[in-house]
């Protein structure tokens, strides 16, 4: 069992480095492709501030270098999601469930372990970057695809356009969630709130020491309950 989350645009990097593998063969011509962009070029590109820009070109530069520093990942992303998982002071079995079942999905760094090492990058799959004239995803397809094709079951916790990265077979493995808070009699989604969820989702499931759907369907969380009338096999819905 494997669960799979995305990256953020939020980072924190008052943290302590760690050491880097090189980057895959896939990773660096990704990178071959940003480093060709001027900081001008990064902000139309990223629909960014100049300032942004100049310092996303900073990191771009920085590991065509080879001095980026780099962080664990789960603790690198800082995004709301992130904010809402248990990162600190995990139990050795917590630690074990991260290390053993969580996934981050990159388009810089392709599905890699939670706490691989990362440099800061903003990149993701709905930049319209061209790698050898080919898309990100379609780049991408074939190494994602290769990282998950031993499994059985996926709990993806990515949204829907960053699924179609993996093909068809791989995703019909794959198990998907959907958060609502119940406000007045009217259910309610939207990404703050599914964000929040998603993230404290992830912590009830390293915290219970999670591998199977019908374990998933007794949690509670954050005021959260598994809702059966409103799941169907492949999306679980949970209600606040």
């Amino acid at each position: 069992m494997k669960i799979l989350i995305p990256t953020a645009k939020e980072m924190n990097t008052n943290l302590p480095f760690i050491e880097a593998l090189p980057l895959s063969e896939e990773s660096q011509a990704v990178l071959d492709s940003l480093t060709r962009y001027s900081t001008s070029e990064l902000e139309s590109f990223y629909k960014v501030s100049a300032e942004k820009a100049e310092e996303e070109y900073a990191h771009i530069q920085a590991l065509k270098d080879q001095r980026a520093k780099h962080y664990p990942a789960l603790k690198l992303f800082d995004g709301l999601m992130y904010r809402h998982i248990k990162r600190d002071k995990l139990s050795r079995a917590e630690q074990a469930y991260l290390e053993n079942h969580v996934l981050i999905t990159s388009a810089l760094y392709g599905v890699v372990p939670a706490l691989s090492a990362m440099a800061p990058h903003r990149l993701d799959f709905l930049m319209k970057l061209k790698v050898a004239g080919k898309t990100l995803k379609t780049h991408w397809k074939s190494a994602y695809d290769e990282a998950l094709q031993d499994e059985d079951l996926i709990f993806s916790l990515l949204s829907s356009e960053f699924e179609t990265v993996f093909s068809k077979e791989i995703r019909e493995k794959m198990v998907t969630f959907k958060f609502m808070e119940d406000r007045d009699g009217k259910l309610k989604i939207h990404s703050t709130i599914s964000k929040k969820a998603r993230g404290s989702f992830l912590t009830a499931l390293m915290e219970n020491q999670v591998t199977s759907v019908e374990e998933i369907k007794k949690l509670s969380f954050a005021g959260f309950n598994y809702r059966e009338d409103l799941s169907s096999d492949k999306e679980l819905a949970f209600v606040k």
